[in-house]
Parts: structure tokens; sequence; C-alpha cells
């Protein structure tokens, strides 16, 4: 399988393992022309901008350990270009989470990280 393609399938189970911790999807690969975000969603009263980070191996780190401070920058961006573009606000509660799968004796792991990272 090409990077795209696992990407995509990565993507989707980081989807239906949120569903099934109670959170509910608002978009799946939002972009906009400052960038793009893996997956938005509803999380009790927050909106969660989720990046999702896979590894087929640990050799070089945790999957969450990929995610580097360009990322995390322009991540904010995107948001705030959505929360202004869906809601016309900045002054929503939002958190900025990470998936990570990687995989452990024969099958993959989940870890739902939450507030993994600040941008304020």
């Amino acid at each position: 399988m090409n990077k795209r393609t696992i990407g995509q399938a990565t993507e989707e189970m980081a989807c239906n393992f949120l569903i099934s911790r109670g959170g509910r999807i608002l978009e799946k690969n939002y972009r906009c022309k400052q960038g793009e975000i893996d997956i938005i969603a509803a999380d009790g009263r927050y909106i969660c901008f989720i990046e999702v980070k896979y590894r087929q191996n640990n050799r070089y780190g945790e999957p969450s350990e990929a995610l580097t401070a360009s990322k995390i920058h322009y991540i904010f961006k995107v948001s705030k270009f959505y929360l202004y573009s869906k809601y016309k606000s900045y002054d929503l509660p939002v958190r900025y989470d990470v998936i990570a799968i990687s995989p452990e004796e024969k099958m993959l792991t989940f870890k739902w990280i939450k507030n993994a990272f600040d941008c304020q």
C-alpha cells in the first residue's frame, strides 16, 4: 500500500475510534487555502482539531512524536479559519488532540491524546 492509501485507512479507523468513545465527527480532511486538518470532531462541549499519526513500528519513536512545531502552527492557522468560517467566532471551547496509531503484538493500538498541544 502507498502512503496515501495507508493515511486514508488510518484516518477512517481514527474516526471509528472517536465515535466509539463518544466523539462526533464534524469534518474529515478539512481543507482550506491555509492547509488541512485530518479530523474535526465534537467531544462534549469542545470542538477538537485532531491530527492522526501512524507508524508501522516504533523504531523512530511514538507516532505522536512526529508532530513538529511547524505542523502545530499550521493546524492552528487552519483551525482559526474553520472557526470563523463556520461559527463566525474564535471564542469557542477548542482542543487540539492527537490520535496515535501503532502496531503492538500484531494488532493496532489507538491513543487519544487530549490537549496534546496548545496553540494559544
